[in-house]
């Protein structure tokens, strides 16, 4: 892999999602560039101020509806 690994705080929490609501949907904010922010879908326990390694940044998660 040439891109580097980003790490990122969750700063909140905005809902479960997916079948059987066992993903959870955040909105995480990069360490290295604190106005940055994006959603992302996470599968596993999370809460605010957990903090994230992210393979790929590029993409945000849909909106919940």
């Amino acid at each position: 892999m040439d891109q580097p690994v980003r790490n990122v705080r969750v700063t909140r929490v905005l809902g479960r999602t997916g079948n059987t609501g066992n993903v959870t949907q955040v909105r995480v904010e990069f360490i290295d560039d604190a106005g940055r922010s994006i959603v992302r879908n996470v599968k596993g326990p999370v809460k605010e101020g957990d903090i994230l390694c992210l393979l790929e940044w590029e993409r945000e998660a849909r909106r919940l509806r």
